[in-house]
């Protein structure tokens, strides 16, 4: 005959063995890596439904300052410390690179954003406010063009650097776009240990370099690469500052497009084909 210390052993045995399964099953619906060969194949090939993927997500490195502002036309990771953006993002469609807006705006203090610098601390600095994400993405609306002005998505930026190989990069991106349907895009400084500062209120930090990174969802294969330009005067054709992904994660520490799965993470961004984004 089953006693009452029996029934009680049992009865806890069963509970640990559903705890146990309730857990598993929720890691399972939670963790986006647990897709089937078959379903990363077709997020990898472009067949896939990659709607509900948020491509702009960036994990940042631990510790840094980090205020999210989520502006109409892109987001801004603004770090209050070196007065400048950790990083921008955004998506720029087709349609959108068709935009008719002229560009304007003036360069002005997001006054909701603590550490955001104004207009004069860049005055007689020797750099240029260079946009991360530029305003000629933004042709398809003019709130979204102004909102480019605000200094949360400004960096001090050498002027010869700023029109001319880095303004190369943002056409190719329109291009891009216009072929490829749509680009999600992550632009940003690489700083050095002791980076010299500028402003004339605040210390602005000066970048050592700029990255920008590049990932067509929807192109069979999908693919991305990655840009990093030396904050000083720079010639020489485009390829010649193309880079992995993996090597400006490398540099700034940041994870770009994390909710992808890790096999097709892994390799998009491990490579840097050039020719993969010639026009064709």
């Amino acid at each position: 005959m089953v006693n009452k210390n029996q029934i009680k052993r049992y009865l806890q045995w069963a509970a640990w063995v559903l705890v146990a399964a309730l857990l598993v099953v929720l890691y399972t619906r939670n963790d986006g890596d647990n897709m089937t060969d078959d379903e990363q194949s077709k997020i990898m090939s472009g067949e896939g439904s990659n709607a509900d993927l948020n491509y702009e997500s960036v994990v940042l490195p631990r510790g840094l300052s980090d205020r999210v502002v989520k502006y109409k036309g892109y987001t801004a990771h603004f770090n209050k410390e070196l007065h400048i953006p950790n990083c921008v993002t955004y998506e720029i469609t087709a349609n959108e690179t068709r935009g008719r807006q002229g560009r304007k705006g003036q360069f002005e203090r997001d006054e909701s954003v603590a550490g955001c610098p104004n207009w004069w601390d860049y005055r007689d600095s020797g750099y240029e406010r260079g946009h991360m994400a530029p305003a000629g993405d933004m042709k398809w609306d003019d709130e979204a063009m102004n909102e480019t002005f605000y200094l949360t998505n400004v960096c001090p930026q050498d002027a010869s650097l700023n029109g001319g190989v880095w303004n190369d990069i943002e056409m190719k991106v329109r291009e891009w776009a216009r072929r490829d349907k749509s680009l999600f895009v992550v632009t940003g400084p690489i700083m050095g240990k002791n980076p010299e500062t500028i402003g004339q209120d605040m210390d602005i930090a000066v970048p050592e370099a700029f990255f920008k990174v590049i990932l067509s969802p929807s192109t069979t294969p999908m693919k991305a690469i990655g840009f990093i330009c030396p904050n000083r005067p720079c010639g020489g054709v485009l390829r010649s500052y193309a880079v992995s992904v993996d090597e400006v994660e490398e540099r700034t520490g940041i994870n770009f497009f994390n909710v992808l799965p890790d096999d097709v993470e892994n390799t998009i961004e491990s490579s840097c084909n050039f020719n993969q984004w010639l026009n064709r």
